[in-house]
């Protein structure tokens, strides 16, 4: 008889009160760890078919859960916000040393799905300029890119930059960004999104507080990147993705596009979630 996965979730906490559960698929005998990091807006709860599968082929997984979202304390207000920093200074690495202490000595994957790619390579450009032997050796992104201007297709090519200046005006006038309200993300913390549309209107991978240089970290990073892009997913051009790998000109990438046809849905930002057996099979190739 097989040996169950384990899902306990596991309770986190920042340095700043914020708690939340760091969600668990793990094999009895892992070969590695993997940490993933979600889109914008979406719960950790939406990737378990996602975590279960890869656990069943051996690769316990952990699912970060975002401020704002799930599990989390926290919900975005007029007087609750917070930014790239607070992600990437006080939950990530809880999250990170959450999956250290619990695997131990196994190979270590860090990874994400569209801002949560990015996040990931922040992470590691962050973890990079400060030497850290904990630094995972693997990143697996899917339907992951940067939001830069140029890197979209004409003629959205066009409206991207009023549209990047549009919201975070609008999150900060109203307070947060009503991402339900307009089909764009959850609902949103104003610096959440005014550190996003800084690097969607500059290229450039920076954050208010954040004073090291998350660029000149991510051009240190030496990983084995896998990179999987759905061919019909228009929040991702094949720029897009090519300009994020290309912050990481030290890591060894193979990239992977799969269509309606190899995933069983549709080849767009979001459907793999529900069947993602493909896209593990190309995380694992």
């Amino acid at each position: 008889m097989a040996e169950p996965i384990d899902r306990e979730p596991r309770a986190l906490a920042a340095s700043d009160g914020h708690a939340w559960s760091l969600s668990c698929a793990i094999p009895p005998r892992p070969s590695a760890s993997l940490l993933w990091l979600p889109a914008l807006g979406v719960a950790a709860r939406h990737y378990q078919t996602f975590a279960d599968a890869l656990a069943a082929r051996g690769i316990a997984v952990f699912v970060h859960e975002w401020r704002g979202n799930g599990s989390s304390t926290l919900r975005a207000s007029r007087a609750v916000d917070w930014g790239y920093r607070e992600l990437l200074l006080a939950d990530l690495p809880a999250s990170d040393a959450a999956v250290a202490a619990a695997l131990s000595g196994v190979r270590r994957i860090v990874g994400g799905h569209s801002l949560g790619g990015q996040m990931a390579c922040m992470r590691l450009g962050l973890a990079a300029l400060h030497n850290d032997p904990r630094i995972p050796t693997a990143l697996w992104l899917a339907a992951s890119g940067a939001p830069y201007w140029p890197t979209w297709p004409l003629p959205q090519r066009l409206a991207m930059p009023l549209i990047y200046r549009f919201l975070p005006w609008l999150a900060q006038v109203n307070g947060t960004l009503p991402g339900r309200r307009i089909g764009f993300g959850g609902n949103e913390a104003r610096g959440l999104i005014r550190d996003w549309g800084r690097t969607a209107l500059s290229g450039v991978y920076a954050a208010c507080g954040i004073e090291a240089d998350i660029e000149a970290g991510m051009a240190q990073v030496r990983v084995d990147a896998r990179a999987v892009r759905m061919d019909d997913d228009w929040l991702v051009p094949p720029a897009s993705q090519d300009f994020l790998l290309g912050k990481l000109p030290l890591a060894r990438v193979e990239t992977v596009e799969l269509g309606a046809r190899e995933l069983g849905v549709r080849a767009d930002h979001f459907a793999w979630m529900k069947q993602p057996d493909a896209v593990v099979a190309a995380l694992l190739r």
